[in-house]
């Protein structure tokens, strides 16, 4: 299964807000295989943008690039 892009983004949000931590590639994809998608780098590090525009994840490192949850209020 490859799923679409809005699915894709949506099993990575959900997933990035359970186990709350650091997001990285890497760990943005092996999330995404987990949820039986087909995710490829440079779509999962637009999801990862695409999050943090959102407010959802803050970027604490920029090179490698490295997210956390944002805080909640």
């Amino acid at each position: 299964m490859t799923g679409s892009a809005g699915s894709q983004r949506a099993d990575l949000e959900k997933t990035v807000r359970m186990y709350g931590g650091y997001w990285d590639t890497d760990r943005s994809l092996r999330a995404l295989r987990d949820a039986g998608h087909d995710p490829q780098d440079k779509h999962t590090r637009r999801i990862l943008r695409d999050l943090a525009s959102d407010g959802l994840l803050v970027k604490v490192e920029d090179r490698p690039v490295k997210y956390r949850l944002a805080e909640a209020g």
